[in-house]
């Protein structure tokens, strides 16, 4: 093992060690991240028993009522791999107080180690919270009506998450880097995480939209971030849709891997510390 991956598999394991002894929360952090799920199994009830009644099957732009509520459950998993809190303002706010100079001043990437450090929470995240998911999947099983995805579904969604998880990165860090020529970031940030909440698909199915809203939709990143791998385990995203979803998506990937590093490389020309 060369030094440089002996160096990133030492990051990685102290932030993993480091994450299981002091946050032994995540499991029960986990079942309350799932509670605001009954009550939109109340107010979902309400849309479809208004539009002919839940027994009778009525469907809303292809969803039943146990498919709205099957896909909020898939959001929480697609939203626990891509959401990043807390990344673009911690790279801000070293940015500002000239922490990241550690960084300059010694042979690690910052990327790097940020990426590691994230790899790490979310590992240490899902070894604990397997059960809580499990139990509540279990519980829920009967919202899940079109019965268990095919291999190869289950083989595009956890891809899906996967590219999740790195588009939120990336992006994030992107927006974090905007720190090296904006002091404050927090109203950049405000929005991002609004528009995120109602763009990703976190609120509502995406393909709920009318045009041209669905159409402005389809051409942003933040559908996949818990939309789109929540539509793939459903199968509403099938076959070559899937294949040129999952090409954009990594496109998106690649285009913000891309952008955050010249924003790094730039940002650092220009950056000035003081003082000790």
């Amino acid at each position: 093992m060369d030094s440089r991956t002996l160096a990133w598999w030492t990051i990685f394991r102290i932030g993993l060690e480091e994450r299981l002894v002091y946050r032994g929360d995540f499991a029960l952090a986990t079942l309350m991240r799932f509670l605001p799920i009954i009550t939109q199994i109340f107010l979902w009830w309400a849309v479809f028993d208004s539009v002919g009644g839940v027994q009778s099957q009525a469907k809303i732009v292809g969803y039943r009522f146990e498919n709205v509520v099957a896909y909020y459950l898939l959001t929480m998993v697609s939203r626990a791999f891509s959401s990043v809190p807390g990344l673009a303002s911690g790279i801000a706010r070293q940015i500002r107080s000239g922490e990241i100079k550690k960084f300059l001043i010694q042979p690690v990437d910052m990327i790097g180690f940020l990426m590691l450090s994230r790899i790490a929470h979310k590992t240490a995240y899902y070894t604990v919270a397997t059960i809580p998911f499990a139990i509540v999947f279990y519980l829920c099983r009967g919202y899940f009506v079109d019965g268990w995805p095919e291999p190869s579904t289950l083989a595009a969604f956890g891809l899906s998450l996967i590219l999740g998880f790195l588009l939120g990165f990336f992006l994030e860090t992107t927006i974090g880097l905007i720190g090296f020529w904006f002091l404050e970031i927090s109203s950049l940030l405000f929005v991002y995480m609004l528009l995120s909440y109602f763009l990703s698909g976190h609120m509502f199915p995406l393909d709920m939209l009318p045009a041209p809203w669905n159409l402005l939709v389809d051409v942003m990143p933040l559908k996949y971030l818990a939309y789109f791998p929540s539509a793939v385990f459903l199968g509403k995203v099938t076959g070559p849709d899937l294949v040129r979803e999952l090409s954009i998506c990594a496109a998106w990937v690649v285009f913000f891997v891309i952008l955050s590093r010249v924003m790094y490389h730039r940002g650092v020309k220009r950056y000035s510390g003081y003082g000790g």
